[in-house]
């Protein structure tokens, strides 16, 4: 496992700390946790961007709901 130095304002310290709290773990297990959860939103992103460009460019075909519904 990586080690990660974070400056954070202090505000979001203390939120994070608090959050931590709440969860019951500690501020590092919750900063990792709320880390991996927001890299996989922004892989998430980054696909439905370049599905999205290859459909406008006519590289990848779509299909209506009612034609791919069970």
């Amino acid at each position: 496992m990586a080690v990660l130095l974070l400056d954070l304002p202090d505000h979001a310290e203390a939120w994070l700390a608090a959050l931590a709290q709440a969860h019951g773990c500690s501020v590092g297990d919750y900063a990792c946790e709320v880390i991996l959860e927001h890299l996989e939103d922004l892989e998430d992103i980054y696909l439905a961007e370049k599905t999205l460009e290859h459909v406008r460019r006519g590289e990848m075909a779509t299909h209506r709901l009612d034609d791919v519904a069970w």
